[in-house]
This record gives C-alpha cells, sequence and structure tokens, in this order.
C-alpha cells in the first residue's frame, strides 16, 4: 500500500496530498521531508548509508536522519518518528538550521533541516540503511564532490560549514 503525503506550498501551507509513488514519479510535486544532522561530542557528524535497494540515491552516503512527513503528521512529528525507526534514539534536542526547496530531476521536497548533539546508543533498521558511521568533519569534505554522498546531503553540508 502506497504512503500519502501532504503537498505544500513553499512556506510549508498544506495545499493537498499526494501518494509516495506520485511524489517520486517527476510530477514535481513539493512535498516536505525532515533531515536530522547528529553530531557526536567530538564533532563528528553521523553519515547513513542508503540501502541498495532504496529507490532514490542508493548506495550513497547521506544525512544521519532523513524521511518523509506523513499526511497529518506536523514537521517535528516525523523528526521523532524517523529518528525512532532509523536509528532507534529517543529523547534528543533538535536545534532547527533552515527550511529550502531541493529538486532532482524526479522530485521537489521543502527539507526542514536539524541537527542534534547525541552520544547515546544507535540501532538501524538495515532494510532501510545498509551501514552507519561518524565521519571526522574533514574526511566529509575531502570527498565532496567524488559521488561518495547524495547531492542534497552535499548542498546541506556546505550549508553547514560555511
Amino acid at each position: 500500500m502506497d504512503e500519502w503525503f501532504p503537498l505544500v506550498d513553499p512556506s510549508g501551507k498544506v495545499i493537498g496530498k499526494a501518494t509516495r509513488s506520485e511524489c517520486h514519479s517527476g510530477t514535481k510535486s513539493l512535498h516536505p521531508v525532515i533531515h536530522l544532522h547528529i553530531f557526536n561530542t567530538k564533532g563528528e557528524l553521523l553519515l547513513q548509508k542508503r540501502s541498495s535497494n532504496k529507490d532514490i540515491q542508493p548506495g550513497k552516503w547521506d544525512t544521519s536522519v532523513g524521511g518523509h512527513v506523513d499526511l497529518g503528521e506536523t514537521v517535528e512529528e516525523a523528526l521523532v518518528r524517523e529518528a525512532g525507526e532509523e536509528l532507534g534514539i529517543r529523547g534528543f534536542v533538535p536545534e532547527f538550521i533552515r527550511s529550502y526547496v531541493f529538486e532532482s530531476e524526479i522530485e521537489k521536497e521543502l527539507v526542514y533541516s536539524y541537527k542534534t548533539i547525541y552520544e547515546g546508543e544507535l540501532c538501524f533498521d538495515p532494510i532501510e540503511i545498509d551501514e552507519i558511521a561518524f565521519w571526522p568533519v574533514e574526511r566529509i569534505r575531502q570527498n565532496i564532490g567524488q559521488t561518495v554522498f547524495t547531492p542534497n546531503f552535499e548542498d546541506e553540508f556546505r550549508f553547514l560549514f560555511r
């Protein structure tokens, strides 16, 4: 069964709904997503290697947590849900970074980006994620533009560390 996502205007106001497959089919229907950048106390950034079974950017290293906002769900609820589903974390304190529109060849997203510091236990869903690792910022910089990361992550990283 297909998931339902809200369709939004660039300010985030809900203006309709569409299925996941519709949103990822090239229609460029603007839909909201969350990103959470998780740092440890050493300043390293947790990245996830997207499952090779993903329909978008399979096998690429990406944001610590990323996911869609479901129809009827707030951005904050989606952030907590996705962090729990993807990495098993609860009780973190998110700090809002920014929201922006990201467009690829097949979709258009309104991204709500957050960051947090977290030192607790992590466990990931091997269906969604192939691997997780904390990366020193300098190692990330050395790999930018080398097709290691998703384009969206590279854009956010440049903003975080300008």
